[in-house]
């Protein structure tokens, strides 16, 4: 009987694999079949030695995905009988040379060493490795052998951002090369000692800020080596005021000092006549605020190859500070209804804030005002290394038209038409400046920019302001990126009073040049003293150069026309106010001055209005109405005395015991129209903060706090609000009530956990009375220094 043949594949494998004639072994047949077939997804010894002799043209076949990839030894070779049971050789070839790994890295990112101090980051209350982008910084390597440059290649690898790409500057692959150029990222060998060698590492001084992984690949003639991703390795590139060449560079160290290594600060309130000053806590070094600060950027979906322009990374922090239109750090209200949330006059510092937003992962924190805005603001732009400050400008206009004019409408009777009343004069605002160059702007406009956190108006559709060149500002430019035309008004716009005639149509019956823009303040460099910058934003009042930046800004306004030749007056009026003013629970008195300067007697009938605001400017209520006539001989000057009394305003004050008296007058033979406004405070006492015992860290001290009600009747729910940079956190303690003009005293005990001279904050709250604050410096001794 004939052998039968049969194939060991069905129908479709004919053509691929031969039949065979056998009339035996079928089982056998069919394993050896099964073992070719496993085999061909195995390597053979040829392919090994191919990728070990020439392993650029024959890689080893990977996952993309893999980060670290091991390559076989030489030795394996050794273990296989390679062709005919012979190992296969080249000539020349460093087979014996093993694979070149990584085995650690060390960053040398200690605080007090040298990488830490010499980018001035030593002050974070962080053991990440943190460095300012243009500038050097040194590493360790240690490798499996011996590095040869003649035969090892190196590079390091590093990302930012979600997406990593080299042509967006996220993605940097640093090669190793001879000498460091400037303006580059590199990396150079500058010392081998056996298996390790130290880097020296520049960064490109335009570089993305952020956080960045870091990999070292290595390739030799047996392969390459990726190292594990280790996020202790992961580097914290910050922008550099230090470095020339990047375009946040400040050339005094004094204000570098102050505005970038700062940590506690000074914010101005209160009217341009009774300025108050409060110590604010930055904290910008503070443990987790860089990680929350990185938060905020990333909270923002900005992609990161925004992060390397200041001019566009403080218009995403802008928008980010806010919470409307993006659920960012801070929700403003100015309801003088707080439940749910902290009154905004509570907050002493931004430390708090930043981490209970971090930590309940992007939830805006309630509540805050535009000094809280301004404080978050100025910890972010420090703590990223972008020089910046606090300001505050007084008498603040609020444009909201576009005019570059503040517009206050009357009816036919001179009474307020305050459905029209949209513009507002705020007590005082405040904002930020930053420093930085302008290569977007015509020469000349670099330096000092302001930048604004409080949601005002949008800009490009997104709640923030600037960043806008004080230049610009200055010179009336307003036609000039970003926001310059809402900054020019806010310190610059005429104060233009419009009539309604019985046809509907308006008036302009008189217009003040000097209201807006007074006293603009920030915290002296150097000092707790105020230092008025006034200059830097406008030229002087009245003068050719202001009247002109004037004119040429409202060219760009949607009231041009309203600016006409001033007519003759000779009659004024102005409202003085002794010393610092009136104190809460006390009658305010004030002076009104009428002059006339004419020939001629003159009969004024005068209205007087108070009214109870918001120190935005907008109006809570009126609390007093009068009309007087007065009567005005020539070439005289008549004081008018005028007094509120406690009882009239006390149970209508909100927030920041802020009050508007407002003046408007007519001189009955001339048709001459009088007007002005003019905003005052009740001022608060201060709380008295005295140290007991000695300052020493890590050992237990006490402060007595002290506080005096100034008013006649009881303050209920009363609560005091403690923090101290190094000495302690924030503190709430829920006081309870104090008496009619009772003094109280409370003890707290804390630890204080740095040396040197710390700032100590308190703070009070109740319904009945607001900005209540004190400040204590307290010397912290080290315990090093104590003992000797």
């Amino acid at each position: 009987m004939p052998a039968v043949t049969r194939s060991i594949r069905d129908g479709s494998a004919v053509g691929r694999f031969p039949s065979v004639t056998l009339g035996f072994g079928d089982d056998k047949l069919e394993k050896d079949v099964e073992a070719e077939e496993s085999n061909n997804n195995k390597e053979t010894s040829c392919q090994r030695w191919l990728q070990k002799a020439c392993w650029c043209c024959y890689p080893r076949p990977k996952d993309d995905d893999v980060t670290d990839t091991v390559v076989t030894g030489i030795d394996d070779v050794d273990k296989d009988d390679g062709i005919n049971g012979e190992k296969p050789t080249t000539d020349g070839s460093n087979l014996d040379v093993p694979l070149l790994k990584v085995q650690s890295i060390d960053l040398m990112k200690s605080k007090s060493g040298l990488n830490r101090i010499e980018h001035h980051t030593n002050l974070y209350q962080s053991e990440n490795f943190i460095i300012r982008r243009g500038q050097t910084f040194q590493m360790w390597i240690t490798l499996s052998r011996p590095f040869d440059p003649n035969t090892d290649r190196l590079h390091l690898d590093l990302k930012t951002g979600l997406l990593p790409t080299v042509s967006k500057g996220t993605h940097v692959i640093m090669p190793l090369v001879g000498e460091l150029e400037d303006r580059q990222w590199r990396a150079s060998v500058v010392e081998q000692d056996d298996k390790r060698i130290k880097l020296s590492v520049n960064s490109s001084p335009m570089a993305v800020i952020g956080r960045y992984q870091l990999i070292v690949e290595t390739n030799c003639a047996n392969g390459k080596h990726i190292s594990k991703h280790d996020p202790d390795n992961d580097i914290y590139m910050l922008f550099n005021p230090w470095c020339e060449d990047d375009s946040v560079f400040i050339d005094s160290e004094d204000e570098r000092e102050e505005y970038v290594l700062n940590d506690v600060g000074r914010i101005y309130y209160g009217t341009e006549n009774q300025i108050g000053a409060r110590t604010w806590n930055y904290g910008q070094f503070s443990d987790g605020i860089l990680a929350a600060c990185l938060f905020v950027l990333e909270r923002s979906g900005t992609p990161n190859s925004g992060l390397g322009d200041p001019v566009n990374a403080v218009r995403i922090i802008s928008a980010m500070i806010n919470s409307p239109d993006d659920l960012g750090v801070l929700q403003g209200n100015w309801s003088g209804d707080y439940s749910g949330g902290t009154s905004p006059t509570m907050w002493s510092g931004s430390v708090e804030i930043l981490l209970e937003y971090h930590k309940n992962n992007g939830t805006p924190i309630k509540y805050g005002q535009c000094w809280v805005f301004a404080g978050i603001f100025t910890t972010v732009l420090r703590c990223l290394g972008i020089p910046s400050r606090t300001v505050t400008n007084f008498n603040s206009a609020h444009d909201t038209d576009v005019s570059l004019t503040t517009d206050v409408y009357f009816d036919e009777k001179l009474d307020p038409m305050e459905h029209l009343n949209t513009d507002s004069i705020w007590n005082f605002h405040v904002w930020n400046d930053c420093w930085m160059a302008r290569p977007d702007l015509p020469p000349g406009n670099g330096g000092w920019q302001a930048v604004d956190a409080t949601p005002q108006e949008t800009s490009q559709g997104t709640f923030r302001c600037g960043p806008a060149s004080l230049a610009a500002v200055r010179n009336g430019q307003v036609y000039l990126k970003h926001d310059c035309p809402f900054v020019f008004a806010e310190v610059n716009s005429d104060k233009i009073y419009w009539q309604k005639n019985v046809d509907g149509t308006f008036n302009q019956i008189y217009s003040e040049t000097k209201t807006v823009g007074h006293s603009i303040s920030t915290k002296a460099v150097g000092s707790d003293e105020r230092s008025d910058i006034t200059h830097l934003y406008k030229h002087p009042e009245g003068s050719e150069e202001e009247r002109i930046a004037v004119e040429t800004a409202c060219r760009y306004g949607s009231k041009a026309k309203a600016f006409s030749s001033p007519t003759a007056e000779d009659i004024s009026i102005e409202v003085i106010m002794d010393g610092e003013g009136p104190k809460m629970g006390e009658d305010a008195e004030l002076t009104i001055k009428l002059k006339n300067s004419g020939s001629g007697q003159r009969n004024v009938s005068l209205h007087s209005r108070l009214a109870v605001m918001y120190y935005t400017g907008v109006h809570k209520a009126t609390v007093n109405t009068d009309q007087t006539d007065v009567k005005l001989m020539p070439n005289t000057e008549t004081i008018l005395d005028w007094t509120l009394e406690y009882k009239v305003y006390k149970d209508q004050l909100i927030d920041q015991t802020a009050l508007m008296l407002t003046l408007l007058g007519r001189v009955k033979e001339t048709q001459q129209v009088l007007a002005t406004q003019f905003s005052f405070r009740l001022r608060t006492p201060d709380l008295i903060i005295k140290p007991i015992g000695k300052a020493l860290v890590g050992k237990k001290m006490a402060v007595e706090i002290s506080f005096t009600n100034p008013l006649p009747q009881v303050l209920k729910a009363v609560v005091f609000h403690v923090e101290g940079l190094g000495l302690l956190p924030a503190r709430k303690i829920d006081y309870g009530d104090i008496g009619s003009h009772a003094t109280v005293t409370l003890t707290e005990h804390f630890i204080p956990t740095l040396p040197g001279t710390r700032k100590l904050l308190a703070s009070l709250d109740c319904k009945q009375i607001t900005q209540v604050h004190g400040v204590s410096d307290i010397t912290v001794e080290d315990k090093g220094n104590a003992a000797l």
